[in-house]
């Protein structure tokens, strides 16, 4: 990979001031570490993207989006397009997040929707997947993630595959209550991730950054960032105090360089 990756969702936290502050202190925090080799992200609420992307220089901290509608405009009331992202300079777009599809239950078929409008529009889309624990068990999770993959991604073409991001995080991981998962764990699941974005593909789909996320924290992010098939934290809630993010992220880089996986 060109790059290491590290990004977190806010959730329904923060509100625009605690958001711009965040950023800002984020920003400084992680001033002089080398974007052409490390890449951050934070995805806020809607009601802090206009503030977010004006308060911080995307170069430094790209701003996403936790959702996007499927059409450049219609009756869909609710709904964002991604014309109205990119009128307040949003690139980047998550879609299928866990809670997205199980509390709200969008379908692979609708996050597919998503990803090709997107893609349309010049849009970076992260599309998360993820195996619930109930998968897990029955020993199903490589063909839960391989359908989530085929399906989200279907006719994305060949030429598209930069604006693509993965992000791998099992249901049963995250969350108030998520077990973190096992490096190994995780990084086997990240092997067949990678081996079906080739299948989809060919070899630019290695090409795409799959992110690991899952109750990353302190504590296992040393673990995981070394990991040979992981190309960046998706981070949760050890995250949402920007000191911490940055400590957390400054202490992966510094163990990276120890293990020798270096950026390309």
């Amino acid at each position: 990979m060109k790059k290491v990756y590290f990004g977190t969702n806010l959730k329904m936290y923060k509100n625009i001031q605690q958001t711009v502050d965040y950023l800002k202190e984020l920003e400084k925090g992680t001033e002089l570490i080398n974007r052409e080799e490390y890449e951050f992200f934070v995805i806020p609420s809607y009601i802090s993207l206009p503030s977010a992307t004006n308060s911080v220089s995307q170069d430094k901290i790209r701003i996403g989006a936790q959702n996007m509608g499927w059409e450049e405009e219609g009756q869909y009331t609710g709904e964002i397009s991604p014309r109205m992202l990119d009128e307040i300079s949003v690139k980047l777009v998550m879609v299928g997040h866990s809670e997205r599809r199980h509390v709200f239950r969008e379908t692979d078929e609708e996050e597919n929707k998503k990803v090709l409008c997107g893609l349309k529009h010049g849009l970076t889309m992260l599309l998360c997947i993820g195996e619930t624990e109930n998968e897990k068990e029955f020993g199903i999770s490589n063909e839960v993630l391989r359908s989530q993959l085929i399906k989200g991604l279907h006719c994305v073409r060949k030429e598209e595959v930069k604006k693509i991001w993965i992000a791998y995080e099992p249901v049963w991981a995250i969350g108030v209550n998520g077990k973190p998962a096992s490096e190994e764990y995780a990084n086997s699941k990240h092997k067949v991730i990678k081996e079906c974005l080739i299948d989809i593909f060919g070899e630019c789909g290695l090409e795409i950054p799959v992110l690991y996320g899952g109750s990353v924290n302190p504590q296992n992010a040393d673990s995981l960032i070394t990991q040979e098939y992981i190309d960046g934290l998706f981070v949760g809630r050890s995250a949402w105090n920007a000191e911490q993010f940055s400590s957390l992220i400054f202490k992966s880089i510094d163990t990276l360089k120890k293990h020798n996986k270096k950026v390309m």
